[in-house]
Order: C-alpha cells, then structure tokens, then sequence
C-alpha cells in the first residue's frame, strides 16, 4: 500500500489527512505549499535491496506515488527513460560531464506521459469516468492517450494556438477537444467553468497531488541511473512549473532518506516572451506577476504561474539556483545546434532550455563545478513542422 500517510503543510507543519482529488491545501493556514508523506524507512530498506521484482519505469518507485495498490492496476507504462551522456552539445561549451535525460521514449514521447500516468491511475482507482483539463499541447496527448487505455472520457481545452497536430492528436485518442479563442491562462478559467457546471473532475497540474508526485519520479531515475549520486545542477525550461516542483520532491525525500549528499541547483528557463518567473526572479520578488504572452512558443505561454512561481523561488532561494529566459530565435538556434551535435531532433519547448544553458554560460549565472553532469528530457518531432516536435526538459548536474 502506497497511499500518503499525510500531508503537511510546509509553512506552519500543519499533518491533515490525503483525500483523493480534494485541492491541496493546509485546513490552518490555507497554504498550498502542501507535500505528502509516505512510509519512507520501508521504500529505504527497498532501494537498499535493489527495488526487486519491479518494472523498469515509473512504477518502480510506486511505494511513494498516491495510490493504494499501484501493484494491483492495469498501469499506464511511462517512465523508465534512458540518460545520454553528451558527446558535442556540452562539450563545445566546455563541460565533458553534461547528461539528457531523454523523454523521447514515452508513450507520447513527452515527460507529460509521467503525470498522464500517475494522474489517470489514480482517476481509475477512485472510480472517476469523465474529466476535463486544460493544455498548451503536450499534456492533452498525454491524458488522452491514458485516459483511452483507462476508458476514460476527457474532456480537452486548448488555445487555438496551439499546433494543430496537437489537436489532431488528442482527438485521435478519443479526447472530446474544445478549441478556445484566447491565451491559455483564459483557457484555463473556460475549462474549470466546464467542469464546475458539468461537476466533472478538472485536472489542476501543479496543485494536484497525483500530477505533482508522478514527477519525482524523474529525480529518482536520474539519480539511480548516475550511480546513486545528485546532481549538481537542474535545469528545465518551464511553462507553469509543475515538473521541477515535482522533480524537486523526489530530491529532497531522497536526501532526507540519506541517499544522496545534497539537493542539486535549480536553473529555470522561460521563453522571453512569456517570461513572468524570470522578471519577479531577477527583481528579487518571491511573487511573479501575470503577462500576456508574447512567444510562438505556444507550449511555454502561461502568463500567470500564480503559486508556482513563489514555491520555486524559495528553492533556489534554500538550494540555490537561477532564472534566465531566450528568444524564440535562441531557441531555434539551440534546435538546430543540437541536432548537429548530438543527433537529436527536439522540439522548441525542450530548445529553450538548451539555448538557457547556453546563455548562463555565457553570461556565468552557474557556478563553475569541479564536475558536471546533466540530464535532460528529449522527445522527437512527430511532423515535419518544428512546431510538432514533443516537449523535454533538461537536468543538468
């Protein structure tokens, strides 16, 4: 059994009971910097035999996922991705020790395919049949895709930006998809009407339990792969910033089990034109406020990160790390570089924090280490449009 023990409020240290699809939020002090908690000493002794008998993807680590019996579920097989050491791309840089985390191997080659996976399980086990979420592309494939093998309806809100193959794909697993003439933050409040008036389940990214957990299981990949070692440095580009949340989880339990020596730095890139966390970042605000986006980058447009924003602030502000943002131009540029480089074909979500780590490079926002590594996420271009490449992420330590 794997279901939290708790959740506590990292603000005041409030312990309230995990109520399946309830908000997160702390009943003292309505924070919603609230984490769950699990029988830790007993995965410990798991990890410390090897984690026998399991699958090799992210239900490998089920014993700290929200679901009662993972074991006893048809589950969705996400997870699992290699890690590529770069041979050109880092080196050209400088750094010999720089690692992708390649995402490409997924089911809808995107690490969305991680909260699609967790998410819908935990749908199914608490006998959810219809659900609604809002999406810049990736996310809905991955849901629809999930919920189709779950027999799952859903329900899927895009902007009318968003490339077409990613409507066309949602659709083609059976997604009922709903086109809104706006940015994503107004689709986001179209969809949540949505559901409020159909009292349908509405899937909240960051702010749901499930989605937030299923992302750890990036952190706890990366480190078992590297030999049981943290790395140095994390960067990811970001949109509204659930995966590094995620991510951040699974290093900070794994450092409080004694597994690893530290937790890495934290690195967030934002396309220029869609950049809010950055601009709070750099103004030393802990709070980011709303834009209108202006990027072609349609994956990476939320102008409001809300909450979000200020709980990653406080982890660079307590393990340190930095916020830079791109050009859509930087962005292409690190497409195309990278692709020579390495032979990897990505799309311009995943480029973004590509050409990120160039400029902090460049302009020397990451501490000089003795030693790097870096782990990225990858997916490939399903269409010969670059705007239909699937989204990664990169972590660099």
């Amino acid at each position: 059994m794997a279901a939290p023990l708790y959740l506590e409020c990292n603000l005041c240290g409030n312990q309230q009971p995990y109520v399946p699809f309830v908000p997160a939020i702390c009943q003292k002090c309505e924070s919603q910097w609230v984490e769950a908690h699990y029988d830790y000493e007993a995965f410990k002794r798991e990890i410390l035999r090897g984690i026998p008998n399991r699958p090799n993807n992210l239900w490998r680590f089920q014993d700290v996922l929200p679901l009662n019996d993972p074991s006893a579920l048809n589950l969705y097989p996400a997870g699992g991705t290699p890690l590529w050491h770069s041979n050109r791309f880092a080196p050209d840089l400088g750094h010999s020790a720089v690692y992708f985390k390649d995402e490409r191997y997924g089911p809808t080659s995107s690490f969305k395919d991680r909260q699609a996976a967790v998410a819908v399980a935990a749908m199914n086990e608490n006998g959810i049949r219809e659900a609604v979420i809002a999406s810049t592309g990736n996310a809905a494939v991955a849901y629809a895709a999930a919920c189709a093998r779950a027999g799952i309806k859903l329900w899927v809100f895009m902007t009318s930006l968003v490339p077409q193959e990613k409507l066309r794909e949602a659709a083609l697993f059976g997604a009922e998809v709903i086109r809104v003439s706006g940015n994503y933050d107004q689709t986001k409040q179209i969809a949540s009407q949505f559901a409020q008036r159909k009292n349908l389940l509405l899937d909240r990214g960051a702010s749901s339990v499930p989605a937030r957990e299923s992302m750890k299981t990036i952190a706890y990949e990366i480190v078992e792969q590297l030999g049981w070692r943290a790395p140095d440095w994390y960067i990811q580009a970001v949109s509204g910033g659930l995966g590094p949340l995620g991510v951040y989880q699974g290093f900070k339990e794994m450092f409080n089990m004694g597994l690893i020596n530290k937790v890495p730095k934290l690195a967030i890139i934002q396309a220029e034109g869609c950049a809010p966390m950055v601009h709070a970042f750099k103004a030393g605000k802990d709070t980011a406020t709303p834009i209108i986006p202006d990027t072609r980058i349609i994956i990476l447009s939320t102008g409001d990160p809300g909450k979000a924003y200020t709980y990653l602030w406080n982890l660079t502000q307590q393990y340190g790390g930095v916020m830079e943002s791109v050009t859509d131009l930087e962005a292409y540029e690190a497409m195309k570089a990278l692709a020579k480089s390495e032979g990897m074909a990505v799309e311009p979500a995943t480029a973004v924090a590509f050409a990120g780590f160039q400029n902090c490079q460049n302009k020397a926002s990451l501490a000089k280490m003795s030693w790097w590594r870096s782990i990225a996420p990858v997916t490939p271009s399903r269409s010969k449009s670059m705007f239909s490449a699937t989204n990664g992420q990169w972590m660099f330590t």
